[in-house]
């Protein structure tokens, strides 16, 4: 497996992916984003979709799009309007815009597949090299913001800033979001970036209560789920995503058996 090219690139991107999505959905589930997460993944299809229409790297379009957004967002949220309403009027016209621009680039049903469901098994070095980029910025974020996100994520109460710090906080972590759901959906494509930004975060729960335990164990199964995809996918000719998919549901359904347990 190892001897073809395209598996060790994927298999290097694949970690990349899983290590930064673990990483920032420990946050994401703690501060209960996950249906933004799911909104940012349906933008960064609209960005994808961008970048094939006119002409630059889809993971570029994802960011923009996904970026931009997140800030839309991110200045609402302590807004008299709802932001879920907000949010879900955003996902519905992104969803459009990225049909649109499919359209208008006259990109083939294969680009579309490769943005919905991931296409890590043809990622370029050139690709690679823009997601080790991608990942480094957005690991160096949480490394210099790691206390305050902290407190943020699981103690908001105790973050002594002023309200505005506050703000600009949110808004630095919606960014940060934004970035980990354009980097995702090179593994596991837009429609699945849940999958692995909030799943392996949501089930360490069961068995973790420390934050860098529940760092952790997030990162374990996202690494083993991303690892046991791209091996089935290599032996079975069938699309990573979906072995993906079936392994983290499954460690989720797991753990909530373990939890009623306790």
């Amino acid at each position: 497996m190892f001897s073809e090219a395209y598996m060790v690139n994927a298999f290097v991107a694949g970690t990349i992916v899983a290590l930064i999505s673990a990483l920032v959905g420990t946050f994401v589930v703690a501060r209960s984003y996950n249906f933004l997460t799911h909104s940012l993944s349906e933008i960064a299809f609209a960005g994808a979709a961008l970048g094939f229409w006119l002409g630059f790297a889809p993971l570029l379009g994802m960011v923009a799009l996904t970026a931009g957004s997140a800030l839309a967002i991110g200045s609402l949220e302590n807004a008299k309007v709802k932001s879920d309403n907000v949010t879900s009027a955003i996902s519905a016209l992104a969803i459009g815009l990225g049909i649109l621009f499919l359209a208008l680039g006259h990109s083939a049903s294969s680009s579309a597949t490769g943005i919905l469901f991931g296409s890590v098994l043809g990622i370029s070095t050139a690709d690679l090299h823009l997601l080790f980029g991608m990942a480094a910025l957005v690991a160096l974020l949480l490394f210099l913001l790691y206390r305050p996100l902290s407190l943020l994520a699981f103690d908001e109460a105790g973050l002594l800033l002023s309200s505005k710090k506050k703000g600009l906080l949110r808004v630095v972590f919606l960014l940060i979001m934004a970035l980990s759901v354009a980097i995702s959906s090179q593994l596991v494509g837009s429609l699945l970036v849940f999958v692995l930004v909030t799943l392996p975060a949501a089930s360490a729960r069961a068995f973790q209560k420390s934050i860098v335990g529940l760092i952790a164990m997030a990162v374990f199964f996202a690494l083993f789920g991303t690892w046991a995809g791209l091996s089935l996918a290599y032996l079975t000719n069938l699309p990573t995503s979906v072995f993906i998919a079936l392994i983290e549901v499954g460690i989720y359904l797991l753990s909530l058996v373990m939890a009623k347990l306790d």
